[in-house]
């Protein structure tokens, strides 16, 4: 397994090329400076001493993510004011690095825990993408007696406290919940077509039908990015396999073998011949405007897509677009949580808690979610605070199954990630269910 990780961390120090690729965003913190810039000041020990002087015997805490669109950074920012009110002798370094959908920051994180300069925390998913990567590395050290000391350990759900545990020891708090296995739907479009929402695949099934024989785009996908179809098909096995033997596939416990994923691969073949034919030019957002204006009926996309109808296409909940779970999965939660820890070799590990104190707190979750469009982690969190979907999906959160996002980076290696998502890719172009079973198969030892 180290083995595999220290792969992991080379991989991703080659990944800093191919990040770019992500869009020509300029990397930039929130003080408007680049990456070497940030890099440059990080490195220079002056300014390391100067900061610890300005800001008395607190010194300072590098938070390093790649919050920086809107939502998110607003989120972060109001975390962070929070932090400051708290700890005024604590200077704050927002390290966050824009572009590529988290892949700049995860490169440029790679290169920096494997030249042993770790930021003091940092974001990364609950699940595989923690637990097989830095922890296997033997990067992180063990939060267990920060858990016990912050009367953490029934403020989360226990199947969530185990996606961020390897071993018997707890490695990051969880800051925000995201659901995956969500349905948007333009409630105007479903009106006039006399949609029922459906429960299960085979009356998903029906009801793209009817909405191609009335002319409308019945699913729109944006795929410009592999993980958004594998985003759908993560949520076909969970629809298919159910929570248990889901959970099971990425422990090798059901093989790819199994006629339930084959079963995945053949609704997702049918599902995709309902999707929009512009798919492969729009990313995520693209795919949710058809939606929000009518032109397509849903999307599939994790709880962030709220946000964008909410704050950038100003949709009402409800009003102008509802949602309901992702057929099949009505009583599941497919789970994507944003987690911070403690890296090993840190100048300053007290300051690093009392910042995760404030992250893990119920004050800091409610700073945090509400901009960010994320519901918080914690279970004692307030529901005022929260619009109705948020207050619905609580109560899912507290009250389903929980599972392991594939697309995301919690329920395998990134290694094996990488590889689904081209075979996604392949997928979705040829539609070869026979060929995609057996590609899985193959790259099933990367698990």
């Amino acid at each position: 397994m180290l083995k595999k990780s220290l792969a992991f961390l080379f991989m991703f120090i080659l990944m800093i090329a191919l990040a770019a690729c992500g869009g020509n965003e300029e990397t930039t913190d929130n003080t408007g400076t680049t990456d070497d810039q940030t890099e440059d000041t990080s490195d220079n020990g002056a300014s390391e001493e100067e900061n610890a002087e300005s800001s008395g015997d607190g010194g300072t805490v590098e938070i390093f993510s790649w919050w920086t669109g809107a939502g998110e950074e607003d989120g972060l920012l109001a975390l962070i004011d929070l932090f400051e009110e708290q700890h005024p002798d604590i200077t704050v370094e927002n390290a966050a690095v824009a572009g590529g959908a988290g892949t700049n920051a995860k490169a440029v994180l790679a290169t920096r825990m494997q030249g042993n300069d770790p930021p003091s925390t940092f974001q990364v998913h609950g699940g595989a993408e923690l637990n097989e990567s830095w922890v296997a590395a033997d990067k992180m050290e063990p939060l267990n007696d920060f858990y016990e000391e912050n009367d953490l350990m029934d403020k989360f759900p226990e199947e969530l406290i185990d996606m961020v545990s390897k071993d018997g020891n707890i490695y990051s708090v969880p800051v925000n919940v995201h659901r995956g296995n969500v349905i948007f739907y333009n409630m105007e479009v479903f009106e006039e077509h006399g949609i029922e929402v459906p429960t299960t695949l085979d009356e998903f099934v029906d009801v793209l039908a009817q909405l191609d024989e009335a002319g409308v785009t019945p699913l729109a996908m944006g795929d410009k990015e592999a993980w958004t179809a594998t985003q759908i098909f993560e949520n076909l096995l969970l629809a298919t396999l159910g929570p248990d033997d889901y959970r099971a596939l990425w422990e090798g416990e059901v093989g790819f073998d199994d006629d339930r994923v084959r079963q995945a691969a053949e609704y997702f073949e049918t599902i995709l011949g309902y999707v929009n034919e512009d798919h492969a030019s729009r990313n995520w957002q693209d795919a949710s405007q058809l939606v929000g204006e009518g032109e397509a009926a849903m999307t599939n996309m994790g709880d962030w897509a709220k946000g964008y109808f909410s704050n950038d296409l100003e949709l009402e909940t409800n009003v102008d677009f509802g949602y309901f779970p992702f057929p099949g999965t009505t009583e599941d939660f497919m789970v994507i949580t944003d987690t911070f820890g403690l890296p090993k070799g840190v100048e300053n590990p007290d300051t690093v808690k009392e910042f995760l104190s404030v992250l893990g707190s119920v004050e800091g979750q409610d700073a945090f979610n509400p901009l960010k469009g994320s519901i918080p982690a914690r279970v004692d969190a307030d529901p005022s605070n929260y619009d109705e979907y948020g207050t619905d999906t609580m109560e899912d959160f507290q009250n389903n199954n929980l599972a392991p996002s594939l697309a995301h980076g919690s329920a395998a290696s990134e290694g094996y990630l990488t590889k689904a998502n081209q075979e996604v890719n392949i997928f979705v172009t040829q539609q070869n269910v026979d060929q995609f079973i057996e590609k899985l198969q193959q790259i099933a030892g990367d698990l």
